[in-house]
């Protein structure tokens, strides 16, 4: 299997509503606005051919384009809400795809809000859904709580209670099944899965594991700090 002769398209959605960190996706984290570290990532890899942003805000956009990347157009109001589904925006950017005769093999989508990413883990990501039968690769890190040991919900009662019942006495999370926590460092999914299905997990989705310290998740000012930290860190600064 040759990569270089699939038709790879990077997708990167930034709404400009953000509430829990205002204009998070143009804020300096390192000197480099958020939007940038994944447009950079994303043409540090080879194999991905076009690079293209969703967003509604013109701020985003002109600092996207000054980056590299292609907006083709401004995202409809009806998708840049904040209750809207971004599953709906792959679609949209993939309908425009289609419209224009440039459908890709694959979608690789890199959310702004993973800037701590590597291309390594961009690459690993895209060799794994390409080396499997699957319809998307989503990335994790191992949980450092189980459902089934050290996490509890709220019953009807008020008392608390083991979310998953264990299959046998677990005195140890280590004992415990593995489980992963879901991150925002990369997806890659098959585009006629995304056309004509409703939600990620209604296929056949694999796991790709990327180390703790590079998939830090932006959402807050707390997040924020948290990875000029770990940016910091890496520089030896």
């Amino acid at each position: 299997m040759k990569l270089t002769d699939k038709k790879i398209f990077a997708l990167i959605c930034a709404r400009a509503g953000s509430k829990g960190l205002p204009n998070k996706n143009i804020k300096c984290l390192g000197g480099t606005p958020l939007i940038a570290h994944s447009i950079n990532v994303a043409k540090s890899v080879d194999i991905i051919d076009r690079v293209f942003v969703s967003t509604d805000g013109r701020d985003i956009a002109k600092v996207a384009k000054d980056a590299g990347a292609e907006i083709p157009y401004l995202r409809p109001d009806n998708l840049a809400q904040d209750d809207s589904p971004e599953w709906l925006v792959w679609r949209d950017m993939l309908t425009y795809f289609d419209s224009i005769g440039e459908m890709p093999d694959a979608l690789v989508v890199l959310p702004p809000t993973a800037p701590l990413r590597s291309s390594e883990d961009v690459i690993g990501t895209i060799e794994r859904f390409f080396g499997n039968d699957c319809d998307g690769v989503l990335c994790g890190t191992e949980a450092r709580r189980s459902p089934e040991f050290n996490m509890v919900r709220i019953d009807a009662s008020g008392a608390c209670e083991l979310p998953m019942k264990p299959r046998t006495s677990i005195a140890r999370r280590q004992d415990s099944i593995s489980f992963f926590d879901v991150t925002t460092v990369c997806y890659v999914v098959k585009p006629s899965f995304v056309l004509n299905q409703s939600a990620i997990f209604e296929g056949r989705i694999l796991l790709q594991q990327v180390p703790l310290e590079r998939a830090v998740d932006i959402d807050t000012q707390l997040d924020f700090v948290w990875a000029e930290f770990m940016l910091n860190r890496k520089n030896g600064e």
